[in-house]
């Protein structure tokens, strides 16, 4: 086991910010760590690289005791903070050089050429890192936290700050680390996550509300997600008349979102309807739900 954590609990203070947490990571798995601000993100990944120690229960990296930690255990690690702490004085080059020696890597000048060209930053090497944009500043705290090759990855927002282009190149770089390493990250990107993420554990309020996987998590408890347009605004009729276990929910001027939980296709219950109500429906799609509406779903 990669990362196993049992039954733990933070507070600060009065303030609980873990509660009785307990989930596991398997070798070689892309884990979404999701949940709203405040809910627990930072904190327990903090907890996992060893900055801050839990209040009760147990948590261990390749199991090692997170406790402990050990140099030996901190160097299988690679940590990307919420904030990312960069010397903004130091040109990136000299930056890396300073890491790579702290972790004692030998050949590290090959080690940096090599992880330059990975993170993209070939062009801004040689710039001071308080010269680059956010999005490379990002990039450059992605290289601190591989230079090591750690067999565990602990990435919080790792693409905040990245243009459309950068995110894509990103998420294929920790798609493609997750076939040799463990990767932990927390986005509040929800399509990063069905693009790179194996699994999703959501936390809510300091506790686990959610673990499984994304296609798992997708079907839920919604069978059915329609949406469609009609030529009017006002439906107020057609509304009233939805069976049991429908919910509707106005999106734009003219379109709506049903939801049902029966097992009898919505659409043709709705075109009926709007049929029967003098109404022209001008689009009709039945829609799976996306890890925006399960975000929603588990942390309302």
């Amino acid at each position: 086991m990669a990362i196993e954590v049992k039954e733990l609990d933070k507070y600060y203070g009065t303030q609980a910010a873990l509660k009785n947490v307990s989930f596991s990571i398997q070798d070689k798995e892309i884990v979404g760590f999701l949940g709203p601000n405040g809910a627990g993100k930072s904190t327990m990944m903090k907890i996992l690289t060893g900055y801050i120690p839990p209040d009760k229960g147990f948590a261990s990296i390749n199991g090692v005791n997170v406790e402990d930690a050990s140099l030996e255990l901190r160097k299988q690690i690679g940590y990307l903070p919420e904030h990312n702490p960069l010397y903004h004085d130091m040109y990136v080059r000299e930056f890396l050089s300073f890491v790579s020696a702290v972790y004692e890597i030998k050949n590290s000048d090959a080690r940096i050429r090599e992880i330059v060209q990975l993170t993209g930053l070939a062009q801004e090497q040689s710039k001071k890192i308080g010269a680059l944009s956010k999005g490379y500043r990002q990039r450059v705290g992605l290289a601190q936290a591989m230079i090591h090759n750690p067999s565990v990855l602990i990435l919080d927002e790792p693409t905040t700050g990245l243009d459309p282009n950068q995110l894509e190149e990103i998420r294929q770089l920790i798609k493609n680390l997750g076939k040799e390493k463990t990767v932990m990250l927390s986005t509040h990107i929800m399509q990063e996550v069905e693009a790179i993420c194996d699994r999703v554990i959501i936390i809510n309020r300091g506790e686990i509300v959610a673990n499984d996987r994304t296609e798992n998590l997708k079907q839920g408890t919604v069978q059915q997600m329609v949406l469609a347009e009609f030529d009017k605004t006002e439906l107020n009729v057609l509304i009233t008349q939805l069976p049991a276990g429908v919910k509707a929910e106005q999106t734009g001027t003219n379109t709506w979102k049903f939801i049902s939980t029966g097992s009898e296709d919505l659409r043709k219950c709705i075109f009926d309807l709007a049929v029967k109500n003098g109404l022209t429906v001008l689009s009709l799609a039945k829609q799976e739900e996306n890890m925006e509406e399960v975000f929603k779903r588990y942390t309302n």
